[in-house]
């Protein structure tokens, strides 16, 4: 049998185009509506990818590049609801920790770092006399509006004997109002520090868990700064110099005696002191206080967070943002829920502050005892 020669296939090509045939590549071909799915396909993937991706991205920025965080501070909306007394919309993003514990109000009231073994309770000769070394007097206040630092812990036990009424009055006013200016000085300062804070851009984390701390202290359950604002400020000095007269009998009671209660608030459960008229079913109390100045501070924080002085932080507000200072004559007339006796109890504080001109000590300043408070005065 004849061997056939050996022909590869470029030898095979030749030959066949030499006889006029035409050589195509053999291509395989993908239908169109396959190949549109693939690139839909591919493409799906890839955007499916960034969605995933960039939320990611821009956290870990965050964590890397911009450790302060912005405080939220909400709408101009909720402002005027707040003064208007209405709900404000809560933050549906608030953990179960931003829950304020009423507690938080008055923590820093009976936290004072001061024993009662460590209290002294001057006598009032004592205390005049303290008063005429220090160059302490009303008449001077009244003209230069500065106020020396004096805090008396308790009230003298002979100011129920001071048969001049003047005298009393005087004596009464003298212990009381550095601890009313004191208290205010603070609330002004915090105030100061809110207002910086709520001005930057981003704050720091010291910064953010001091506003967590006044949201607690002030009852703000929300976190809604312009509630913040509005309770957190000062108490006209003549209207809670009035109040505690009306309700200590210018320090004579017993509940200023025995507790250090300047302003007779209620309690139901703390530590306090039972009326001696109560009825029996009555389960109130008068609060007791380590020293007058915690007193003090729980009247102001009574005053600037509790629901029946809505209508009071309202007005108080206004004026601030109107006028700039306060007026306690206008103002008294929201504290109508402060006492059992309601518009009464209001016509005597206007005529405890007109008698006494008490409004004299509503510009007065006390003087500072760091070089940050001096910006004050």
């Amino acid at each position: 049998m004849q061997k056939l020669p050996k022909i590869n296939i470029f030898k095979l090509k030749k030959i066949l185009q030499n006889k006029g045939y035409k050589i195509y590549k053999n291509q395989k071909t993908i239908p169109k509506t396959f190949e549109n799915f693939f690139y839909i396909t591919i493409v799906g993937i890839f955007f499916i990818g960034i969605f995933y991706i960039t939320p990611l991205i821009i956290d870990f920025s965050k964590k890397k590049f911009n450790k302060n965080e912005i405080v939220l501070n909400n709408s101009s909306i909720n402002f005027n609801r707040v003064l208007e007394g209405k709900e404000i919309q809560k933050n549906k993003n608030l953990k179960e920790d931003d829950e304020v514990d009423f507690k938080d109000l008055f923590t820093d009231v009976f936290e004072f770092d001061i024993n009662e073994q460590d209290t002294v309770r001057l006598s009032a000769s004592t205390l005049n006399q303290l008063f005429i070394d220090e160059n302490y007097n009303l008449k001077d206040i009244r003209k230069n509006k500065l106020v020396k630092p004096i805090a008396i812990d308790l009230l003298p036990s002979e100011i129920k004997s001071i048969e001049n009424t003047r005298k009393k009055k005087e004596l009464f006013i003298q212990i009381v109002l550095p601890l009313i200016l004191e208290e205010n000085k603070k609330i002004k300062l915090e105030r100061k520090t809110l207002f910086s804070i709520l001005n930057k851009n981003s704050n720091s984390e010291a910064e953010k868990n001091w506003l967590k701390s006044k949201f607690k202290q002030y009852g703000v359950v929300n976190r809604d700064l312009p509630t913040l604002k509005i309770r957190m400020d000062e108490i006209p000095v003549s209207l809670a110099i009035a109040q505690a007269a009306k309700e200590t009998g210018w320090g004579t009671s017993r509940f200023a005696q025995e507790g250090n209660a300047l302003f007779g608030q209620w309690t139901y459960t703390g530590e306090g002191i039972k009326p001696a008229k109560s009825d029996k079913n009555e389960n109130h109390k008068v609060m007791k206080f380590k020293i007058l100045k915690a007193s003090v501070r729980a009247y102001q924080r009574n005053l600037n967070t509790h629901k029946s002085y809505r209508e009071f932080r309202k007005v108080r507000a206004i004026q601030r943002d109107v006028l700039g200072d306060l007026n306690s004559l206008e103002l008294v007339n929201y504290l109508d829920k402060y006492a059992e006796t309601g518009n009464e109890y209001i016509k005597i504080l206007k005529k405890i502050i007109e008698q006494n001109k008490l409004t004299d000590f509503d510009d007065a300043k006390i003087l500072p005892n760091s070089k940050k408070e001096k910006g004050l005065i």
